[in-house]
């Protein structure tokens, strides 16, 4: 190879040339610039507390309104956002990116919705807007968009004319003071971990036990207005930081005035899928959860605290494989520096410590017999279609689900919701869960996709798998009462007879999926 000196004048001026014309097209395409760091406006201390309101949303309207609540017990101004509706996504597609899934476009939509409003409807000027309200989310990582769920709230709120409005991770903030020795305002300590996974629990037992009672209830609306009361009561429980077990004993005391009658066979169905598409309650999945209770049937929703046990399942997966990768350092157990048999010590006793809570909960308010899901036996029963390695979205949690649901008859339907768009869901539920179907052909499974405007459609293919459903149901009920030798009148007359068996708790022994059919074998 030439040195410069070797080369001539002419050769010279063309390598001069040359390097100025690549540095010019490097120039138009961006690759000559400085590299682009987006302006995050993160600042938050904690002599900003009593005058700056933080927002919450994107769980069910009582995990928000209890986390709101806890939150505000420990010296927060926290204000749980109303639910989000179509309104808030046409906000988001007018300011979103394109080609985005509905939970993107809602939630963000939803922030920018009550921006404008408060801006044109109330007069509020932008600066005080910015300075005075903050909205707190979870970051996530993965092939998904939630990853990015903080950057879009941000090209959006710039688009709207918001551009420094602080949308808050629980992960930014992993420390308790920054570099100027200011203490930040919002800590994620023990105090904040407390408070948010007792509300999470706690606005799961209220649902679970609201699900299970509603489709039953004697008087229409009943359950909704005790249900309103039991809020009511743990907001001043979370609060006041009085005790939440107290709290939950006099909300099953209001929700034993509602009058039951499990005699009535319905199809139970299972919802899960993509997180945020299953939890919503509201134009998100087009109020699937009333609709199928209008259309007569029992809704087995999934839990948050599933999720938390998940979250928890997947470090522990993954520090024992950790244990397992002895070439590639020189420690004889994990990786060097690292300690993960004392992070599975940690783990194993924070997967106690969320069931021992969840059963204390449960217990208190009523939710008898009901069982969180054993991740192990989740991920073995996945893990033979679905690897436990692939994460983003729920990983292999719909699959393993779907398998137990049919092997363990929990219920009579599996309803799958999932938004359009939605990259790890779709892979599972249009691929993988074709092949479980095939292997368990007496689960009925039904994928479905939410983009905003197809309820109609949606309802339709719903209706038709729940026609199945319902004479599933009734085919299981109708066995139970041959194999007693009663009919339904005689069946009937015994429930209805039973001081134990009309109580609105009472939970009959699982042999089958409805719980009619259950009664029917415990009266016999």
């Amino acid at each position: 190879m030439l040195t410069e000196n070797q080369l001539d004048p002419e050769e010279l001026a063309l390598e001069e040339e040359l390097a100025k014309f690549a540095e010019a097209e490097a120039h138009k395409l961006g690759l000559g610039r400085e590299h682009y760091t987006e302006k995050v406006n993160t600042e938050f201390w904690a002599e900003d507390r009593a005058t700056t309101t933080i927002w919450v949303s994107g769980l069910t309207v009582a995990h928000d309104f209890l986390v709101a609540a806890a939150l505000s017990g420990i010296g927060y101004k926290v204000v749980p956002m109303d639910g989000v509706d179509n309104e808030s996504l046409q906000f988001g597609k007018e300011f979103g990116n394109k080609a985005q899934c509905n939970p993107t476009y809602f939630t963000v939509g939803h922030l920018v919705k009550h921006l404008v409003k408060l801006r044109d409807d109330k007069g509020m000027a932008t600066d005080e807007i910015i300075d005075k309200y903050i909205f707190l989310t979870a970051g996530a990582c993965g092939p998904c968009r939630f990853g990015t769920y903080v950057t879009e709230y941000r090209k959006a709120l710039r688009d709207a004319g918001f551009e420094g409005f602080r949308v808050l991770l629980f992960q930014q903030q992993g420390g308790i003071k920054q570099a100027t020795g200011k203490e930040l305002g919002l800590k994620i300590d023990k105090d904040f971990g407390i408070a948010v996974v007792t509300s999470l629990v706690a606005g799961d037992v209220l649902n679970l036990q609201a699900y299970r009672m509603r489709p039953y209830e004697v008087v229409p609306g009943s359950t909704d207005l005790a249900i309103e009361d039991c809020k009511a009561i743990l907001n001043t429980a979370f609060r006041n930081k009085n005790s939440v077990l107290r709290g939950l004993y006099r909300c099953r005391k209001r929700l034993e005035k509602v009058q039951i009658d499990r005699t009535v066979p319905k199809p139970v169905v299972s919802v899960i899928g993509e997180f945020w598409a299953m939890t919503t309650e509201g134009d998100g999945n087009y109020h699937l959860q009333r609709f199928l209770e209008q259309e007569g049937a029992e809704v087995d929703i999934q839990g948050v605290t599933n999720w938390i046990l998940f979250m928890i399942w997947e470090n522990k997966y993954d520090n024992l494989t950790r244990l397992e990768l002895r070439e590639a350092d020189g420690s004889k157990k994990g990786l060097e520096g690292k300690n993960p048999t004392k992070t599975l010590r940690i783990l194993a006793a924070a997967d106690k410590a969320i069931r021992a809570l969840f059963q204390s909960y449960a217990k208190t308010i009523g939710l008898n017999g009901y069982h969180l899901p054993d991740m192990d036996e989740i991920a073995e029963l996945a893990g033979k279609h679905y690897d436990n390695h692939v994460r983003g979205g729920e990983g292999h949690m719909e699959v393993g689900k779907l398998v137990h649901f049919a092997m363990d008859r929990v219920n009579h339907m599996t309803l799958s919701v999932k938004p359009f768009g939605c990259m790890p869901s779709s892979g599972v539920s249009d691929g993988v869960q074709t092949i479980v179907a095939a292997k368990y052909p007496e689960s009925i499974f039904l994928p479905i996709e939410t983009t905003g405007d197809g309820a109609v459609n949606v309802y339709s293919r719903v209706q038709m798998m729940l026609f199945k459903a319902r004479n599933k149901a009734k085919e299981e009920f109708q066995t139970a009462l041959d194999q007693a030798g009663l009919d339904e009148a005689a069946y009937r007359k015994r429930v209805h007879g039973s001081r134990r068996w009309r109580k609105p708790f009472a939970r009959p022994p699982h042999k089958v999926a409805g719980i009619a059919a259950n009664l029917v074998y415990a009266v016999s």
